[in-house]
């Protein structure tokens, strides 16, 4: 603060701005599909197509493998280079504790399903490995969502546009969408039942609040407008 005042935070550095929020965004919306288009197109003798893992990481052994691996590889990189506003550390090392547990995530797979023989190289202890990983890159993106995109140098909520309120909320209850589905994948983890739905409440509830920073619905937004103009217009 300078002076009393809410200190501006700098201007978004390079494709902080807007692409590296839309792509972070759209590999999250579109991963549990993809996974499960992909399994069932490559399916394996053991599992029928179509059938949805106990999991999200469990399709680590399936036929969408290269799906799995690629999208949180990619996820770990733009994480990992995220820098947002100049003068903000904390949304730098935010995005690169969101990178390095995103490629934990990879490098330690969860246990394989019981139709899959684990491979050589894997040791019980990996579980664990992986589910610290997925637990620390959701609080991450928790943490994104619910403080990180809420910030404004507008200063205090009421004064701020009623776009930007609107947006603000969005992405609070996004936060609590990632924080319900931790949760509730891990109650159930206790119970030893599938938390596949459990975790893609999180995963899309992390990816609109970075598709909605990143201004995917500014095109619905000036359509809208456009047409609400043309209407009155008459």
């Amino acid at each position: 603060m300078v002076n009393g005042a809410p200190r501006a935070p700098g201007r978004p550095a390079g494709i902080s701005q807007r692409g590296h929020r839309l792509l972070i965004g759209w590999l999250g919306l579109l991963l549990p599909l993809l996974l499960c288009l992909v399994a069932a197109w490559r399916a394996y003798p053991a599992l029928p197509a179509w059938t949805v893992l106990d999991s999200v990481s469990a399709y680590y052994y399936s036929g969408a493998v290269a799906i799995f691996i690629g999208v949180l590889a990619s996820l770990s990189l733009f994480l990992g280079s995220y820098r947002g506003y100049e003068g903000e550390e904390w949304d730098k090392w935010l995005g690169i504790l969101g990178g390095v547990a995103a490629a934990g995530v990879v490098l330690f797979p969860t246990s394989p399903p019981p139709y899959v023989e684990a491979p050589p190289w894997w040791r019980a202890w990996m579980h664990q490995a992986h589910n610290a990983s997925a637990i620390v890159l959701f609080l991450d993106l928790f943490v994104f969502a619910a403080f990180v995109f809420t910030q404004s140098d507008a200063g205090r909520w009421s004064i701020r546009p009623v776009e930007k309120r609107t947006r603000d909320v969005i992405s609070v209850v996004c936060g609590v969408l990632i924080l319900v589905g931790i949760a509730w994948a891990a109650y159930r983890t206790h119970n030893d039942q599938s938390i596949f739905w459990q975790e893609v409440i999180s995963i899309e509830g992390f990816a609109i609040s970075w598709l909605i920073k990143g201004g995917a619905h500014e095109p619905v937004r000036r359509l809208y407008r456009s047409l609400r103009s043309g209407i009155h217009g008459r």
